[in-house]
């Protein structure tokens, strides 16, 4: 299989991550989303969403959008619950890492580290912080009462939330008034295959 994306990604890591501890081998291929490699019609042909990552299946089929991709790439393993309740649970998750915790910790990230902090956005990034710190309590909540958000084992809810949390102090987030999330974040990375962000884990083209 080819993953397209870019290593600063949260999204594409999160893809990345899961192949690492499943041991499932992948190509890498770099896209430049600043450069507009994703507007490009051979990408678009591909992704007609222009958003990364992608994944090309064996077949040359593609699939798109990181969770779906998790799904498709954890289905059969212990990373996503057969149980309906927990599987329903994970599924909680990774909605709430789209609609309320993504756009305020990976959008306030992607303004200070891909753009540098312009001027020009900064009242967009200091408004991103209440929402983001809403969602880091929430997190927090939970993560006082299991070890991983939905019980005793990680799941690929887990893989979701950790990617951008674990670097959310790139998006001006303090994470010192969250033990929870800190001692979590500690678990996910004493996983046996754990890979960081930015590591080479995939074989590149």
């Amino acid at each position: 299989m080819n993953l397209y994306g870019d290593t600063r990604s949260g999204n594409c890591y999160k893809i990345k991550l899961l192949a690492s501890l499943l041991d499932i081998r992948m190509v890498w291929i770099g896209i430049d989303i600043l450069a507009g490699d994703t507007r490009e019609e051979d990408f678009l042909g591909r992704n007609p969403n222009g958003k990364i990552p992608l994944l090309e299946l064996d077949d040359g089929r593609f699939l798109a959008e990181s969770n779906a991709i998790l799904h498709y790439l954890a289905s059969g393993s212990e990373w996503l619950p057969e149980d309906r309740y927990r599987h329903a649970k994970v599924l909680q998750w990774q909605y709430f890492e789209q609609y309320s915790h993504e756009p305020y910790i990976a959008v306030a990230r992607f303004i200070s580290l891909y753009l540098g902090l312009p001027e020009d956005r900064r009242a967009e990034f200091d408004a991103k912080q209440q929402g983001g710190y809403k969602a880091l309590g929430v997190m927090e909540r939970q993560l006082e009462a299991t070890p991983f958000l939905v019980g005793e084992h990680p799941t690929i809810a887990d893989i979701s939330l950790y990617a951008y949390t674990h670097v959310a102090h790139e998006g001006g987030f303090d994470l010192g008034a969250f033990p929870g999330i800190r001692a979590w974040i500690q678990r996910i990375q004493a996983l046996p295959g754990y890979v960081a962000l930015g590591e080479d884990s995939l074989s590149s083209e």
